[in-house]
């Protein structure tokens, strides 16, 4: 799919469909937000470049919910950094493919894929 971002993330690795749809799912709202905060945000600048008091006191609104509007991404990232995170946990777990090695020192060392 052409300009889609995860359209390459399943090179190798296996990647499940509903993980998948989930990250695209959080990505689209996280974009829609950050589209909202850039139309507050002009609104906020013309309200205080006009200086009138009406528009100036209807900013303290606008900042707050700027500000909501900032905590739901950083609690959507969070979200997606913990599901990758498992993500890759089960992923690590079921690979067979002796991506991970003992070292034969009671510790374990990672492989390069050639």
């Amino acid at each position: 799919m052409e300009g889609d971002p995860f359209s390459g993330v399943n090179n190798g690795t296996q990647v499940d469909g509903k993980m998948l749809q989930t990250f695209k799912k959080n990505f689209v709202q996280v974009q829609n937000i950050l589209d909202q905060n850039r139309l507050l945000i002009n609104e906020i600048n013309q309200n205080h470049e006009s200086k009138v008091a009406d528009n100036l006191s209807r900013n303290v609104g606008l900042i707050k919910e700027l500000n909501n509007n900032i905590r739901k991404v950083v609690d959507l990232y969070s979200d997606l950094s913990t599901s990758f995170s498992k993500s890759m946990e089960v992923s690590s777990e079921g690979d067979s493919s002796g991506a991970v090695k003992s070292d034969g020192k009671g510790g374990q060392k990672r492989l390069r894929p050639t």
